[in-house]
């Protein structure tokens, strides 16, 4: 664990650190009075200060999310799934140290977000469906259609 609890730990100074060099550019971009030789430097401007707000935005979400990892961690609650309660695979640690649910319960946590949005609720749908046998797979409701045997050739057309 002391490897995990330092590796959040470089990840959550990398970035903090990116958060100050992105509030010292957002400082030096914000100087009062500016005037822009054009309407199109005005939207070029705009949109960088509004790309710099949301990158802000994502790193301070990142923090937070790393901090609350190493909470989980000093509590001995590092790798459960906040919502079933088992172990969240290694793979999946790795790739996203500070995440909070296992793959399953994050596509059941997805699903019902999607449904929300489209207005139907899920009630009893799994997580992860169990694959179908041979036997279980639905048939076709009508069979296919049958193919018109080739024309019969007489002797005649031989000659």
């Amino acid at each position: 664990m002391d490897e995990v609890r330092q590796s959040l730990m470089e990840m959550l100074a990398t970035v903090r650190s990116r958060l100050r060099q992105l509030d010292g550019t957002t400082a030096a971009e914000e100087l009062p009075g500016e005037r822009f030789a054009d309407e199109v430097d005005e939207i070029q401007a705009s949109e960088s200060r509004d790309i710099g707000f949301a990158t802000r935005a994502l790193l301070v979400d990142r923090a937070d999310r790393l901090a609350a990892a190493l909470d989980r961690l000093d509590h001995g609650e590092y790798g459960d799934c906040a919502e079933c309660g088992r172990p969240i695979s290694v793979g999946r640690l790795r790739a996203m140290p500070e995440v909070l649910t296992c793959i399953a319960c994050q596509d059941r946590l997805e699903r019902l977000d999607r449904s929300r949005e489209a207005g139907t609720f899920l009630t009893s749908e799994p997580a992860v469906r169990p694959r179908e046998t041979e036997a279980e797979r639905p048939r076709a409701r009508w069979p296919a259609p049958e193919r018109p045997a080739p024309p019969a050739r007489s002797r005649r057309a031989r000659a």
